[in-house]
């Protein structure tokens, strides 16, 4: 019989949640979560977090996670006050891990997974959770006068389930609606659904482009790139063997794994 007090999570929710609470109990984690951790000791596991590659998959989603991490802090410390709308959120808590007291975060999903972040986190004067995802944009309309503040977008894990039409159709909604604003968008490269790339964590997305940012860039052509990251350019000792590899065929750096595209508009 199921405890009534340990929650019952979807598993496609419910994973990321887990890495990151795995990753914070590790020897030189690259991310600490007490926050995913003390949820996940809340919540009753499910099959599909347990099976595959499990050590490999949050090596890479650790990776990404920090890598996005950077972009937020370094946007904070140039604009304390700025304003970070996190589309597809999930069970992401970089609010409470990064959160510099000054700054306004929005979080927006579908109403399903909102219900959940509120059964899970708590809420903060600065935080707000509204209804939106990367597949229906009528959000941007409803979305708050920000006051010529600085904003930054995320989304970084959400668009991997989006296929092209819908990733261009999200850039481009974007990118027409705000004139000024910095953005980071995790994006699949062609070769994610190899044998080789299930090895490093990845996994077969909805889509998957030779040039990731080449492509963004196509989208919104008057676009500034900002910096293109691959979870290979990370200095974990756990990617040695890898960036070994790589170094033999650089061409694949960024098409064997999601990469992380931080632009300005």
């Amino acid at each position: 019989m199921t405890n009534p007090s340990r929650y019952n999570i979807p598993s496609a929710l419910l994973q990321p949640l887990w890495l990151r609470s795995r990753e914070s109990l590790a020897d030189n984690g690259l991310i600490y979560d007490p926050v995913a951790a003390s949820a996940c000791s809340r919540c009753q596991l499910v099959p599909d977090c347990l099976s595959g590659n499990v050590t490999e998959r949050q090596l890479l989603y650790s990776t990404l996670t920090l890598q996005c991490d950077k972009q937020v802090l370094t946007f904070l410390r140039r604009h304390p006050n700025g304003f970070i709308i996190n589309v597809g959120a999930g069970l992401d808590t970089r609010f409470y891990r990064l959160d510099n007291g000054r700054c306004r975060w929005f979080e927006l999903d579908t109403d399903e997974n909102l219900l959940w972040r509120e059964r899970l986190f708590h809420r903060s004067e600065r935080y707000t959770m509204r209804s939106g995802s990367v597949t229906e944009l009528s959000w941007l309309k409803s979305l708050p006068m920000t006051n010529n503040a600085p904003v930054l977008l995320l989304c970084d894990h959400a668009l991997l389930a989006c296929n092209s039409e819908e990733l261009a159709q999200f850039v481009q909604g974007i990118g027409y609606h705000f004139s000024k604003i910095e953005a980071c968008f995790v994006i699949a490269g062609d070769r994610c659904g190899t044998v080789l790339a299930n090895k490093m964590g990845a996994e077969q997305y909805s889509h998957g482009f030779k040039d990731p940012t080449r492509q963004v860039l196509n989208w919104l052509p008057w676009a500034e790139l900002v910096s293109c990251y691959s979870p290979l350019d990370s200095h974990c000792p756990r990617w040695r063997s890898w960036q070994r590899w790589i170094a033999k065929m650089p061409k694949f750096k960024y098409r064997i794994t999601p990469v992380l595209i931080h632009i300005r508009l």
